[in-house]
């Protein structure tokens, strides 16, 4: 990884992308939307403050854990006033994730059932009709599994 001096060091965008590990095609796209100030040019090539490799780093880590980048846009915006916004935006993307892990549990248990069924084929399992005729009268796959 690229060493960076962060005594008023000047990146170029490449060696913010090699910092980085982020395509210097993102990071021009992140700056168009704001997520990334818009950097300084010297004799015309994109010059970032060192603090940049922070930033990018933080931008990584909040999509991971699933923000999308509007998201991330309000929660690394500076804000002159303190703001609840961004703890909400957080508690909600919890409970979004939340329901994801449901979902996705949901799902992982009904094909274990499906690989442990003892019927050759699905369409013969009770289970699997019972399942099948809940989903179709709207319940979603956690409710139509549970019953």
């Amino acid at each position: 990884m690229l060493e960076v001096n962060m005594a008023d060091e000047r990146l170029t965008i490449g060696e913010l992308a090699k910092a980085t590990g982020v395509a210097t095609s993102a990071l021009r796209y992140w700056e168009d939307l704001g997520l990334i100030p818009v950097p300084a040019r010297v004799s015309g090539q994109r010059r970032y403050p060192a603090s940049s490799v922070e930033l990018v780093g933080m931008i990584l880590l909040l999509r991971d854990v699933g923000f999308t980048l509007r998201e991330v846009k309000a929660l690394v915006t500076p804000r002159p006033e303190k703001s609840r916004a961004w703890q909400e935006l957080q508690e909600r993307k919890l409970a979004e994730l939340d329901e994801r892990i449901a979902q996705a549990q949901a799902a992982r248990t009904a094909i274990a059932h499906g690989l442990a069924c003892p019927h050759e084929d699905f369409y013969d399992c009770p289970n699997f009709t019972a399942i099948l005729a809940a989903r179709l009268a709207g319940a979603s796959l956690q409710e139509a599994h549970s019953h």
